[in-house]
């Protein structure tokens, strides 16, 4: 049975006894544990002596309540899975752990924090970053993995590591996706069978286009209701809703030519 680890002081004696003096690999999750975790969980494993995952639904970087309420998180689903690939240990706090300064104190970036999901979803980096600071230090890896999918928050936590000379790498997993291209995602289990169905057009679209306007005026024609398409920095990114889900996906522009083809 895989350990879990409800407190800081059991986590830390855990940590101790059995990872002391061996590579540990972490993977910071917030629950509705998907094949993109699984990738995550599998790569840490081929890297590291033992593997660690959190679970803890970090609702300070929610700012619509209604999307926390709705996330689709099942515990001890997710710990069979968990067991399943060969984790090493789950760590699983709670608010009042995570936060027993009732989330005063907050680790906040002034610039690339502002674009994207941060001009769409206000605070929201500011959740990431400061619950991400925390499991980082509390974790003692030397190795955290996290998905492309979520870029912007990749490149933040990249850069915390760096501002504050933390002793840990990160590591960067391509965006897992389902066999018609969509971005695995915990979200992707509010859909309806008909809107997953329609779902699989966002990233062909995202990646035909010339251009954002013209993806924008694609997704909009399709019966998405579109945040935002942008070029920056290399990359596309894009974010969308569908039935009121939001789905989100990013593309290297140096890859889009060759992505046509196998997504279509």
């Amino acid at each position: 049975m895989i350990p879990v680890c409800r407190s800081i002081s059991e986590w830390r004696e855990l940590r101790s006894k059995r990872f002391n003096g061996h590579s540990l690999g972490f993977v910071p999750t917030m629950g509705g544990l998907h094949e993109g975790h699984s990738s995550l969980v599998r790569r840490s494993l081929a890297e590291n002596d033992f593997t660690a995952v959190s679970i803890f639904l970090n609702r300070t970087q929610f700012n619509n309540a209604s999307d926390y309420e709705t996330y689709p998180a099942n515990f001890e689903q997710d710990l069979a899975l968990l067991e399943e690939l060969g984790a090493d240990a789950v760590f699983a706090p709670d608010y009042e752990l995570m936060y027993p300064d009732s989330y005063r104190y907050k680790v906040s970036e002034s610039l690339d924090s502002l674009s994207l999901e941060g001009a769409q979803r206000p605070g929201h980096f500011d959740g990431v970053l400061t619950v991400v600071l925390k499991l980082l230090n509390l974790s003692g890896a030397q190795r955290a993995y996290f998905g492309e999918k979520d870029y912007q928050q990749l490149r933040l936590v990249k850069g915390m590591v760096d501002a504050f000379f933390l002793p840990i790498e990160i590591v960067a997993c391509e965006t897992a996706r389902a066999e018609d291209g969509l971005a695995l995602s915990s979200r992707n289990r509010r859909l309806t069978e008909v809107a997953r169905r329609k779902a699989a057009a966002f990233p062909k679209i995202l990646c035909a286009a010339s251009c954002p306007e013209d993806a924008i005026a694609d997704l909009r024609g399709a019966g998405f209701d579109v945040e935002y398409v942008v070029d920056e920095e290399g990359r596309r990114f894009g974010a969308v809703g569908l039935e009121g889900v939001r789905l989100i996906d990013n593309w290297p522009l140096s890859v889009l030519q060759q992505t046509k083809g196998s997504l279509s």
